[in-house]
């Protein structure tokens, strides 16, 4: 059976071929246009809206960053804290007690008490490259916790590889004391017919390195471990010193507390 062939153009009245008819879209009859033809091919495809970073994640980063910068800096700090160890060795001064007497000690029945004490503390610089600055000391006599006396020292400036010998006179002149102090003292009088007593020293020092100089710092200087008797005529007596050690605490103020 013979197969059917439909042209794909119509005759002409004149002979001729028509024109094929375009496709709508401006595609050809044989290839339709493409959906993007069909459709606006100029519009803009589409987006989705950037992400925005949260708090959480902002807090996160910003506390990192705090922690290594904090850890970079002690790291410095201990690196320059051994630096200057290596260098210049700093030592802490250190005091003794030389000699302690009394002269006069009398305690009245109107509660007053009349003192007089002669000392000499040494004070000694152990450090090659360190000059030490001594602010007006005060010093006070303690018998069984209760004051006995005080005094003062004034300043000095102590060079590197120094001993120096600190002389002073202390005591009270007609201090009214309260009953509690006064049964105290008058115990260890019956009892044990000498006083223990305890020294107790506070000032300020700074510390200078070639042309630097450091802050000021609190320290106090205790001795203790000293026995005395008390003069009954106007010969002064001389305390036992043997087994007196003097310690250094530093009075380090931070704020309201002081360590």
């Amino acid at each position: 059976m013979a197969e059917r062939v439909f042209p794909s153009t119509k005759p002409t009245t004149n002979g001729t071929t028509a024109p094929a008819a375009a496709a709508p879209g401006g595609g050809n009859s044989a290839f339709p246009a493409t959906k993007a033809q069909m459709y606006n091919a100029t519009r803009p495809a589409y987006r989705p809206p950037p992400r925005k970073r949260s708090r959480r994640s902002s807090c996160c980063s910003c506390c990192l960053w705090t922690t290594i910068a904090v850890v970079i800096i002690v790291f410095l700090a201990a690196v320059a804290a051994a630096i200057f160890y290596v260098l210049y060795r700093p030592q802490r001064p250190t005091f003794s007690l030389s000699s302690f007497q009394i002269s006069q000690f009398n305690l009245t029945s109107s509660s007053q008490l009349t003192s007089k004490f002669n000392l000499t503390i040494e004070a000694r610089n152990p450090n090659k490259k360190l000059v030490f600055f001594y602010e007006p000391i005060s010093v006070s006599v303690f018998a069984d916790g209760v004051d006995v006396g005080d005094g003062s020292i004034p300043a000095f400036e102590q060079s590197t590889k120094n001993t120096t010998a600190l002389t002073t006179i202390i005591g009270f002149t007609g201090q009214t004391m309260d009953s509690t102090a006064i049964s105290v003292v008058n115990s260890d009088l019956k009892n044990k017919n000498s006083l223990p007593l305890k020294i107790q020293i506070d000032t300020k020092i700074q510390a200078k390195i070639g042309k630097m100089k450091t802050k000021k710092i609190g320290i106090r200087i205790v001795c203790d471990g000293i026995k005395a008797t008390v003069p009954t005529g106007k010969t002064a007596t001389t305390a036992a010193t043997a087994s007196a050690k003097c310690t250094v605490d530093l009075r380090i103020k931070i704020w309201k507390w002081t360590f």
